[in-house]
């Protein structure tokens, strides 16, 4: 239901990325629909395979569609194609219209958004502490119910009254002080639902129905677990052993308000139009939904009530993305050039693809500015050890370039290391083909500097040299028994990866995504090599049942499967 770790372990490698240099400053309207359909076109047929599953790509300026394509199959044993208007399940895409349904009873005067939880479940364990706001900003500190131990092999198949899902959390400790901090949460959304159902006396779904679908026209869009709508979704798909296997079954009632929505490109364009221009909130009500406050206002979070605020090419960008067993989605809007992106996968599992990341490109190209393809330029290997050294920036962040294995990295602080692609002289390209650095010299041609371009855009951060890299610490060796009891496989509802040895390398790989190493800091707790990110083995005394990734701020937690 939630995108946010779909990437995790591995940096993007897209079948053709993108370099960081910047796009000539096109505006949008220069390029023809002809150019910027030719360039999505492009987009889609490199990144998805004509045979096995696939996705369907929207965007469009406005009420006008620059580009609606498919490609891949909605059935790989019919052989059966992609349709442009195929169904899809939406995951977490679905959290914006539940939140957008709830904030039509606070137009109404039903529910105000400083409301105490309590008002409308009050059987709910500190719900006079949680505020109806902070469960669509997840700052609630509600625990997740999609990480609780056990959840993906037990209870998931489970068709669940609201009630019943609710119970499944209620007496679960809250993570943090309610308002303290921001941590992504499914269950905030299932009690989002819940108070649609006790403000309006509907069930949730039936609500969003009648007070969003049929008034927009939005024919295609519905509860997944309605045998209706259930019928109508393509197939969807995931890996197992690098085979393509039908998705892992599920009941869609688990996924609640949280995620349980189906949709198609259409439909989604037609709701982006709608919600943007006003014609479903309150200018008031809509400016609280797209605007983060608090601790959901943090650079790492931006996230307003269903939708997170970014930018891309210097737009303003509001988006959100889904995964959901067999399917991801990614819904995007440009408020500035009024550009709306759409991108429908039923698969979960495409190996080396971020869909965020797609998204974003596709979004360049509707602006007029579309990132070049990456093209790696042949260098001397004895010219990347002038760029060693240890680089200050104002904002007190320390990267750190080393050549490793003939190749420059880039470490920032302690975090993950990262090949540097050069695509110019003195110009490099991070893994995610976004990301840009340039070397600076002084007069005599020696490297004083760097300069670190974030997404590939604007003026770019400038970072002195400031010294010679410290020496690497040594790699902590654990006995192979050690590691032997550490392999496994380790799930939640929307990731599933496996922990294997590879000689004497303990390595993660998640379903259709390639292996990467874990280094051990400890018996118990390794850093994720290529990633900013640590993975921990727990408990740290008998057998290990649970395995927690932090990554940026967030925490997943994975059971160990049987």
């Amino acid at each position: 239901m939630a995108n946010r770790f779909v990437g995790l372990l591995v940096a993007c490698a897209l079948s053709a990325c993108a370099t960081g240099q910047q796009a000539p400053a096109l505006d949008g309207a220069a390029l023809s629909r002809s150019e910027i359909a030719r360039h999505a076109e492009d987009l889609l047929a490199r990144t998805y395979p004509s045979a096995g599953p696939g996705a369907v790509m929207l965007i469009a300026r406005g009420d006008q569609v620059l580009f609606r394509g498919a490609r891949g199959e909605a059935d790989i044993e019919a052989h059966t194609l992609l349709q442009s208007d195929s169904v899809f399940r939406i995951g977490s895409v679905t959290k914006q219209f539940t939140a957008a349904a709830l904030l039509t009873l606070v137009d109404t005067g039903r529910v105000r958004l400083d409301d105490p939880l309590s008002d409308y479940l009050p059987d709910f364990p500190e719900g006079d502490r949680i505020t109806i706001r902070q469960l669509l900003n997840h700052t609630s500190g509600v625990r997740t119910y999609t990480n609780l131990p056990g959840y993906v092999t037990d209870a998931i198949q489970r068709d669940f009254t609201t009630d019943q899902l609710v119970a499944l959390f209620e007496r679960e400790p809250l993570d943090f002080e309610p308002g303290a901090r921001f941590a992504y949460s499914n269950s905030g959304y299932a009690l989002a639902g819940a108070v649609i159902e006790a403000a309006s006396g509907m069930p949730w779904d039936a609500y969003l129905r009648q007070t969003l679908f049929e008034p927009l026209a939005m024919t295609h869009t519905g509860y997944g677990h309605d045998p209706a709508f259930a019928a109508r979704h393509v197939t969807g798909y995931s890996r197992d052993d690098n085979e393509i296997t039908s998705m892992r079954p599920m009941s869609m009632t688990q996924a609640h308000a949280a995620g349980a929505l189906v949709s198609n490109a259409d439909d989604l364009l037609i709701w982006n139009r709608a919600l943007h221009e006003g014609r479903v909130l309150s200018e008031e009500t809509y400016l609280q939904m797209i605007t983060p406050t608090g601790a959901a206002a943090v650079e790492d979070a931006q996230y307003g009530f269903g939708l997170l605020d970014d930018r891309v090419r210097g737009e303003r960008m509001l988006w959100h993305g889904g995964h959901i067993f067999g399917f991801r989605a990614w819904l995007g809007y440009l408020p500035g050039p009024d550009i709306s992106v759409i991108i429908l996968e039923n698969s979960d599992a495409f190996e080396s693809i971020e869909i965020a990341h797609v998204g974003r490109r596709l979004a360049a190209i509707a602006m007029g500015r579309p990132y070049p393809q990456m093209t790696p330029v042949p260098m001397d290997v004895s010219s990347f050890a002038a760029a060693e050294g240890v680089y200050l920036f104002d904002d007190e962040v320390r990267r750190t370039l080393r050549v490793v294995e003939g190749q420059l990295t880039a470490q920032r602080d302690s975090g993950r290391r990262q090949i540097l692609t050069p695509i110019g002289y003195d110009d490099f390209l991070y893994p995610d083909g976004f990301n840009r650095l340039t070397l600076e010299r002084d007069e005599t041609g020696a490297v004083s500097g760097v300069r670190f371009f974030a997404n590939g855009d604007g003026e770019g951060v400038l970072g002195v040299r400031a010294g010679a890299p410290a020496p690497e610490a040594a790699v902590l060796q654990l006995p192979r028994t050690v590691l032997e009891d550490l392999v496994g496989a380790y799930a939640n509802s929307e990731l599933a990866l496996s922990v294997f040895l590879d000689g004497d390398t303990l390595n993660a790989q998640i379903d259709g995504q390639p292996p990467v190493p874990l280094r051990a800091i400890s018996p118990t707790l390794f850093e994720v090599e290529g990633e900013d990110a640590t993975a921990e083995f727990s408990p740290t005394n008998g057998a290990v049942r649970r395995l927690t990734i932090r990554q940026h701020g967030s925490e997943t937690v994975l059971d160990r499967v049987p």
